[in-house]
């Protein structure tokens, strides 16, 4: 299971997975079969996330191969992450407090034992040590075990789930600030208050079809418990005056000759990249160059299509003239930087998040009752 880092490879997945694959996917969507065998579920995340192919053209391929009754369940796994980018916009303070206790508790775990077992695959629990190597090795992993893989985390080894957030940032191809925290929130217990998510021997032993024995987990833990509450921060996501402006691209659209904008005049594109060195949380080796390679492919692209583009850290944006606008980058480590650098952009927003992200101010299960109503809205 390799992810090639480019347009062409995301849009061959995509495809095959809809003609092969995808009239199982309620079925057989919550088997782990292990890393050699991901035909049940589509590995399109880490495209998603960087924008290389969108949440729109995936559920419209699917739509063109069945109906919106069949494909359910497939396209609400596809919005999870636009819900969960809502949810944090209009809760923005979640992400800092977050990386304000992570600062503190990495200092805290730095030499605690369990907890460096726990990273090199080193605990007495089997499964939980393959996972690990898996994350590092693939840079994926299957959604059902990454809720097993937290719970473990937080319950059985009973370690802070910020530290686990961490850990699937610094690995994973398709982390991103909202899915990642807040999918580590929800199942330590404090995103739904009292309402966790224990890992059990059976479930494991049936998603993997008996693949461990012998699992020794708590299955009785009560859930984590936070006193903090996140009141909704009204926000202003209209777009800009666009055209004659030079136009930044970050990591989550590097595909924008599909963006809502593609008609549009800008000046000149650029491209931003983000490495460690303006990151709070310092992603992998192998992590930075899929990025970059995304980026690089990303700008092929634009060059072909007689686009004037140039790649540009994240630190020279400052010295890109006043006449800038950026796609938005999303709560997370790119609009950090800017913030924090006193970087006051103008800002365009996807015409889908514009849209969807006002039913995003409670749970998704209030959430998932739009989705008719969204996917009317743009197919």
């Amino acid at each position: 299971m390799n992810f090639v880092a480019s347009k062409t490879e995301a849009l061959n997945r995509l495809n095959n997975f809809v003609d092969n694959n995808l009239s199982e996917y309620s079925k057989l969507r919550n088997f782990d079969f292990g890393p050699l065998n991901r035909s049940n579920i589509s590995c399109l995340s880490p495209y998603i996330t960087h924008g290389i192919i969108s949440e729109k053209e995936v559920i419209k391929k699917s739509l063109g191969k069945f109906s919106f009754s069949k494909n359910e369940k497939f396209i609400q796994e596809i919005l999870w992450r636009t819900y969960w980018k809502g949810w944090l916009e209009l809760r923005p303070n979640v992400w800092s407090d977050y990386l304000i206790g992570l600062n503190k508790i990495r200092e805290e775990f730095k030499s605690n034992q369990n907890y460096l077992n726990a990273i090199e695959g080193k605990t007495n629990i089997e499964c939980f040590n393959e996972w690990v190597n898996e994350i590092k090795e693939y840079n994926y992993l299957h959604n059902h075990t990454r809720m097993w893989f937290a719970s473990i985390w937080i319950f059985s080894l009973d370690l802070p789930w910020q530290l686990g957030a961490e850990f699937f940032m610094q690995h994973l191809f398709d982390g991103d600030a909202a899915s990642n925290t807040l999918s580590w929130r929800w199942v330590a217990g404090v995103q739904t208050q009292g309402k966790h998510y224990l890992a059990s021997e059976w479930n494991i032993k049936k998603f993997t079809n008996n693949k461990f024995n012998n699992i020794k987990l708590n299955e009785n833990a009560p859930p984590k418990i936070s006193e903090k509450t996140y009141p909704i921060i009204k926000q202003n996501f209209s777009n800009e005056n666009i055209d004659g402006r030079n136009l930044l691209i970050f990591e989550n659209n590097l595909s924008f000759e599909t963006t809502d904008f593609q008609n549009n005049r800008f000046k000149k594109i650029y491209i931003i990249s983000n490495k460690n060195e303006n990151r709070s949380i310092k992603l992998s080796e192998k992590v930075i160059k899929f990025k970059s390679l995304l980026i690089n492919d990303q700008k092929e692209r634009l060059k072909n299509n007689s686009i004037d583009c140039d790649v540009v850290d994240i630190s020279e944006i400052k010295n890109i003239d006043e006449s800038v606008i950026g796609l938005y980058p999303t709560v997370g480590e790119n609009l950090d930087y800017l913030n924090s650098n006193n970087l006051k952009l103008d800002f365009l927003y996807r015409k889908l998040d514009q849209y969807s992200w006002q039913y995003c101010n409670k749970g998704f299960f209030n959430f998932k009752n739009y989705i008719p109503k969204i996917i009317t809205t743009f197919n």
